[in-house]
């Protein structure tokens, strides 16, 4: 830690869960007990973990998956929370963002056992053609249950991430806190800014398959950023690198030239949705889509060995007026 000029002190605190590292930058006066944050942010993501995971087979999303169709099960309210924005994103987006992807996920290689593709288990699921999520998935919202009326596997892996790094922040919040950054695994949100009342940088990583290195930097203030990607978590079939993202009307991954794309949204539930939705879509039907939502984008297209950069919205147009509480993305 280093105590900066305006008496702040600077403290970056960090831990494990969800296969990952979870990090907080923060700012606080001298007397702060730090420990107290650490310790409840802990906590905060342990809890998305012990309820969200598809690696805990005591999870509430295994215990939901793994009962029979027609059967309520009450659930904690934060996967509740999560059930319900699913739904709204999965309509909003046409279905492209789809949480009932876990048979997908797991014939493709991508589920706990990572055991890789099971050609038996795709040549099946190129077959059937998934109903979308929210029309096999009832929640009722006041007694805090839901039940599906089809056999459905549910992954949250493209939202809980986000959901939990809200939580990290509402976490935070609840502390004398001048400014912080929490992030867990290139979901990241920002409160405030740094002591020096500059905004928080966070880079844009380059879709590179062999490393890790910034394509560019955005600034954030009291906002958050969610990206997803082909780069980090894909199979070789065929001498052919295919995404972790399930096209659920494909039945398999997205296979679209998309890089990656990155959300800049106020919730990073909802930018890692959005995120996730885009990669689905890709970068003509989801530009339109991004547009329609009011959404702040960044698409990064493959076209062979070069990378093309579409930019949607404010915040990543460096040539555009700045969005409210957020400053543009340098040229990159």
């Amino acid at each position: 830690m280093s105590k900066m000029s305006s008496d702040l002190i600077r403290h970056a605190l960090s831990g494990a869960t969800m296969g990952t590292r979870w990090s907080a930058l923060v700012y606080t006066p001298p007397a702060t007990d730090i420990e107290s944050i650490r310790m409840a942010l802990s906590r905060s993501v342990g809890r998305v973990d012990l309820q969200m995971s598809t690696w805990k087979p005591d999870s509430d999303l295994m215990r939901f998956n793994a009962a029979p169709p027609g059967t309520w099960l009450s659930l904690p309210a934060e996967f509740m929370q999560v059930l319900e924005r699913a739904l709204e994103i999965g309509v909003a987006s046409g279905g492209a963002f789809d949480i009932g992807v876990g048979a997908l996920v797991n014939a493709w290689g991508f589920g706990p056992d990572r055991s890789g593709p099971d050609a038996g288990l795709i040549r099946q699921s190129l077959r059937v053609r998934l109903p979308p999520t929210h029309a096999v998935l009832e929640l009722d919202r006041s007694a805090g249950r839901a039940r599906k009326h089809a056999p459905v596997a549910l992954d949250l892996s493209g939202i809980a991430k986000g959901f939990a790094v809200d939580e990290m922040m509402r976490t935070v919040e609840a502390f004398d806190v001048a400014g912080a950054l929490v992030s867990l695994d290139g979901e990241v949100k920002a409160r405030g800014t740094r002591a020096d009342g500059t905004p928080w940088l966070v880079a844009v990583e380059k879709p590179d398959f062999e490393a890790r290195s910034p394509l560019g930097l955005i600034a954030l203030r009291d906002a958050a950023v969610g990206t997803s990607g082909d780069y980090r978590h894909w199979v070789d079939v065929g001498g052919r690198r295919l995404s972790h993202t399930m096209d659920r009307t494909r039945g398999g991954p997205a296979d679209n030239g998309t890089a990656s794309v990155s959300v800049v949204t106020e919730s990073c539930m909802d930018a890692d949705a959005w995120a996730t939705a885009f990669m689905v879509l890709g970068p003509a039907e989801g530009q339109a889509l991004a547009r329609k939502q009011s959404l702040d984008a960044l698409f990064l297209q493959r076209r062979g060995e070069e990378l093309i950069l579409i930019p949607v919205g404010d915040v990543f147009r460096a040539d555009q007026p700045r969005a409210a509480g957020l400053a543009t993305m340098p040229a990159i």
